[in-house]
């Protein structure tokens, strides 16, 4: 940052008083300056300065004056990238019901925390998202919060799979999609009056594919490992029917189908099968699944613990060709806080789950694009502008007039994930000790610094 304002933060007693500074600066403009911006939506790459005024973007030229006692807050971001806020498809805030384990406060600012000014909870809260007054009653929890809440409703009442819930209702109240995240709807013909309410409807689906049947009382990948730890398994099998009957109900419905936490390589083919059909069909690949195989399972606890779960090095592999190739659209984390207590212990006990918004841009930078299979500019139009389109939403665009979510990173910078220095509730990472690239070192939404490295969380 500039640095008559570094001098300010660091001589900050307390964090009310950043709070007021902050919220003061937000209020004039920013400058970001000579940061090399890469936009996506239009192919911009480039150093250049940028404007904020009024919570948009306002103006992109070569150079911008910068006189500080204009009420301008400066940013220099010379060796950093400029780009588009993340937006993450799926996140879990655990808000209402279960708040020891995340709430939407230390949720957001996780987001912020990680770059992403834009996020999708799902539903399986208590009481369920499954009703416009409940849609209505998450947005208002999330009224303050420092990044945009979009709130994802039930396809079933109560996500019990036997009746549909109001989806027309919760689109008007503000919901931006339908899910029964943590399950299947697993009776067909209620899925399929779902589906058609949503194609109705206009808006999208985002299936969480588990034949829970199949899954029986699976922990983990099934396979050698498995074996070796004496835990029962999780096969391909599990995710893939389903992948391929929501493909197919989806076509006849006419629905906008987006396919999370895809994990094996028969989900990518499947995809692929639906693109050149010319099917309204996306899918989503998490950091963890493209990353992380079940070999790298070193003990039988929690923390390995997710649904669904680390597969064997073809998934892997496969997922990562099918985001070179442009087959798989998004990278979502599937954020999904618990208790320590709770994951702290076997497999067989500890609920599924891992948290990652924190360090998605930092861990899919270092795999993909310092890995060789991604440019910088597709890893960030399947972080942003991508997840824009599968909403219908105007963001993921850094242009004159759009509105002003930007994150600047430090792609030299090398940290090690530590989760004691998340803001999530949630430290349940395999990932502690990770070396990664790819520092967020501003966070900035509507025009406000929500997050900065050198200050933390605005307010």
């Amino acid at each position: 940052m500039h640095s008559a304002y570094m001098e300010i933060v660091k001589g900050l007693a307390d964090e009310a008083a950043l709070s007021i500074l902050r919220k003061e600066m937000s209020m004039g403009e920013i400058i970001i300056k000579q940061g090399r911006l890469v936009n996506p939506a239009d192919g911009t790459d480039r150093v250049c300065d940028i404007r904020i005024s009024g919570g948009r973007i306002a103006e992109i030229a070569e150079a911008i004056p910068d006189n500080i006692e204009d009420g301008k807050t400066v940013i220099d971001a010379s060796g950093k990238v400029v780009m588009p806020g993340l937006i993450d498809l799926h996140v879990h805030l655990r808000e209402p019901g279960f708040e020891y384990k995340e709430t939407i406060e230390t949720g957001t600012s996780a987001a912020a925390h990680g770059g992403v000014t834009t996020i999708c909870p799902m539903p399986n809260t208590n009481p369920v998202i499954d009703s416009p007054e409940r849609v209505r009653d998450l947005l208002e929890r999330a009224e303050n919060t420092p990044v945009h809440v979009l709130p994802v409703g039930a396809v079933t009442l109560g996500q019990e799979g036997k009746e549909i819930a109001d989806i027309r209702g919760m689109k008007e109240a503000g919901a931006a999609a339908l899910s029964e995240d943590g399950k299947s709807v697993m009776d067909t013909l209620v899925y399929c009056k779902g589906l058609r309410e949503a194609a109705e409807c206009g808006i999208p689906v985002f299936a969480h594919c588990e034949d829970k049947v199949l899954a029986a009382d699976g922990v983990m990948n099934a396979g050698k490992r498995a074996e070796e730890l004496g835990l029962p398994g999780i096969t391909n099998a599990v995710e893939d029917v389903i992948v391929a009957r929501d493909i197919f109900l989806s076509k006849e419905a006419g629905n906008r189908l987006h396919l999370c936490h895809c994990s094996t390589r028969d989900s990518a083919a499947l995809v692929d099968f639906a693109k050149k059909q010319g099917l309204p069909v996306t899918g989503e690949v998490c950091p963890h699944h493209f990353t992380m195989s079940d070999d790298e399972i070193t003990e039988d606890h929690g923390r390995f613990k997710m649904n669904p779960p680390l597969r064997g090095r073809e998934d892997v592999q496969a997922l990562k060709e099918a985001l070179r190739d442009g087959v798989m659209d998004v990278i979502s984390t599937d954020h999904a806080p618990h208790a320590a207590e709770e994951k702290d212990q076997s497999m067989l006990k500890a609920p599924f789950g891992i948290v990652g918004i924190e360090n998605s841009f930092a861990i899919s930078y270092t795999e993909l694009v310092r890995g060789g299979y991604l440019t910088l500019s597709q890893l960030i139009e399947k972080m942003s502008v991508n997840p824009a389109r599968v909403l219908g939403i105007d963001k993921g665009n850094i242009a004159v007039g759009k509105a002003a979510d930007v994150v600047i990173a430090d792609l030299s910078a090398e940290y090690e994930i530590d989760p004691d220095e998340f803001f999530s509730k949630g430290k349940n990472t395999p990932f502690a000790g990770k070396k990664v690239y790819g520092r967020i070192e501003a966070t900035i939404v509507d025009g406000r610094v929500v997050y900065s490295a050198a200050g933390g969380l605005g307010k």
